[in-house]
C-alpha cells in the first residue's frame, strides 16, 4: 500500500525533477558547444564595432532557427542613451524582423552577462535561452549580483549557459580598460 506523501516530500520530488531537467539541458547544451561558439563569434564581432566606436566592447546576437535575426553592440556614448545596449539593440531588430515582441523560439548570445535593465527586457521578450560569454561581477543580472532571468515570482524563467568563449570575450574587455586607463593617465 503506497503511503500519503507529505507536502515537503512532494516539493522534494518537483525540485529533484526540475534539477534533472536543467541538468539534462546543460548536457546538451555542451554537446552544441560549436553551434554556440559560433554564434558568438558574430556576439564578439559586433562587439569590437563597439570598440571601434571608443564603446565597451559588448556584442549580442539573437537566432531563430539557425538565422541570426538581431544584432547589437554597445553604443552608449555614442547615442548619448542609457538604452543602447546590444541586448536592446538586437531585441529590437529581432522583434522587427519577426513582426512580434515575443521571441519565444529564440536564443540570444551576448559577451557580458546582462545588466538588470537587459535582463529584464530579455524576461519580457520571453527569449526562452541565454548563452553568455562571461560574467560581470559589477553589474550582472544573470547571477553574478541577482539573478534577475531565473526570478521564480516572474511568469518567465531563462536557461543559461554560461562560459562560451570565456576568455576571448573576458579578454576583449581587459584590454579595452587597460586600454582606457592608459589613455587616461596620459
Amino acid at each position: 500500500m503506497a503511503r500519503i506523501r507529505t507536502e515537503e516530500e512532494k516539493e522534494a520530488a518537483r525540485q529533484a525533477a526540475k534539477q534533472a531537467k536543467k541538468d539534462q539541458w546543460l548536457r546538451e547544451q555542451e554537446e552544441k558547444r560549436p553551434t554556440h561558439e559560433k554564434y558568438m563569434k558574430d556576439a564578439i564581432r559586433q562587439a569590437k564595432k563597439a570598440a571601434a566606436l571608443g564603446e565597451v566592447p559588448i556584442g549580442c546576437v539573437i537566432v531563430h532557427d539557425g538565422q541570426v535575426i538581431g544584432r547589437g553592440y554597445n553604443r552608449r556614448n555614442t547615442d548619448k542613451s542609457t538604452l543602447a545596449h546590444a541586448e536592446i539593440t538586437a531585441i529590437k531588430r529581432a522583434s522587427k524582423k519577426l513582426g512580434d515582441w515575443r521571441l519565444e523560439d529564440c536564443t540570444l548570445y551576448v559577451t557580458l552577462e546582462p545588466c538588470q535593465m537587459c535582463a529584464g527586457a530579455i524576461v519580457q521578450a520571453r527569449i526562452p535561452e541565454v548563452m553568455i560569454g562571461c560574467m560581470n561581477p559589477k553589474a550582472g543580472c544573470a547571477g553574478s549580483i541577482y539573478n534577475l532571468l531565473q526570478e521564480p515570482a516572474f511568469n518567465h524563467q531563462v536557461s543559461l549557459f554560461k562560459g562560451v568563449l570565456e576568455e576571448e570575450c573576458s579578454q576583449m574587455l581587459k584590454d579595452f580598460f587597460r586600454s582606457l586607463r592608459t589613455r587616461l593617465k596620459t
